[in-house]
Formats: structure tokens, sequence, C-alpha cells
């Protein structure tokens, strides 16, 4: 995605070789026109699918998650919680992930009401990097005995191991923009 590339360079701000910051349109302050088109390609990329629910992981994914539901037609958003909460049904699916951004490892649920056989569930999330976390939703689902029918990222760090990890297990992946490495300061990407 083209305006992607585009907004990264121009917004993007990087710290070593390793981390990109797009908190001021992405995953902090939030460019909804721009998640808008977000929404949209992610609709042309899986228009070949029926899609009954959009599944992420707190927090950056939600915002994400909610505004490409409306170009699959509104369908709802399920966010697996990585926080204890005394409201949260005790009967859910739950897997651990680990966060290498925070150095911990996370017990991520998703109440059993939520997530049900068959269904077909896109994953939507905002890196992907080492794919611990796109794994433990695709566990969730796998969980629920539903289909995951993709994953959508908007953001892929290319350099890391999170696509090779996903396609070893026969998930289809979809990057809105992939970065091939960050060296000196400069974002290189992946030419596709």
């Amino acid at each position: 995605m083209r305006a992607l590339e585009e907004k990264i360079l121009k917004d993007g701000r990087v710290s070593g070789n390793d981390i990109l910051k797009v908190d001021n349109f992405l995953n902090h302050q939030l460019d909804i026109a721009f998640l808008n088109e977000i929404g949209k390609e992610f609709k042309e990329r899986f228009k070949d699918k029926k899609i009954d629910k959009i599944l992420t992981i707190e927090a950056s994914g939600i915002a994400i998650a909610s505004i490409a539901s409306q170009h699959f037609g509104s369908v709802p958003v399920v966010f697996a919680k990585k926080v204890e909460s005394k409201n949260l049904d005790k009967d859910v699916y739950e897997t651990k992930v680990y966060s290498f951004t925070k150095g911990k490892e996370y017990s991520v649920k998703v109440s059993k009401k939520y997530l049900n056989k068959d269904e077909n569930i896109l994953v939507i999330d905002d890196f992907l990097a080492n794919g611990r976390a796109a794994i433990g939703l695709k566990d969730l689902v796998d969980q629920s005995e539903a289909n995951l029918v993709g994953i959508g990222i908007v953001i892929e760090k290319g350099f890391q191991e999170g696509r090779e990890l996903l396609e070893t297990r026969g998930v289809r992946l979809e990057s809105l923009a992939i970065l091939d490495s960050i060296e000196n300061g400069k974002i290189n990407f992946r030419q596709l």
C-alpha cells in the first residue's frame, strides 16, 4: 500500500535498527481518515472471503479492526484481553503471548461467547514482528473451532521471524507495508 509507505516515511520515527514509531497516526493518536483507507485495503485483500468476525488484541489493534469492520458489513469486532478483569466471563479461551516490546508474557483471553465453531474469523493487528501475538490469536481461533481465514497486518517487520512462523502454520498473511530493514535511521520497504 503505497500511501501507507509514504505516511510511514513522512510521519514515522525510527529508533535504533528495529523500532518504528507510528504513534502519531496509528496506535496512540489516530488518523481516522487514514485508518479508513487501511480498512478499505483490508476489504480489498480479503474480498474473496466471507468474514463473520474480526479478532484483534488489546489495545492497538482495536481502532484498526473497528474501522475495518465497516468495510466488511460492520461485522462484530472481538478483542483478546491482556488485563485481568472482574467483568470478564470465567468461561474463556486462553493462551500465552510473549511481548518482546514489553519483555513479558501475557495471558490473553476471549470469552467463549464471542468466538464460535465454524465462524470465519479475520485477525487484524497493527504490527507483525516476531509473530507471537498473531500465533496467540490463531490459537484462540483454533480452540474455538472457528475458521481462521487470514491475518491482516498494517506494518510487518519483514526482517523478523513473524511471517515465517505464520506461513509454516498455513496462515494466509496480508501485510499492507513490509519493512525489509531499518538501517542508520533509513526505512527500506520490500518491493512486492
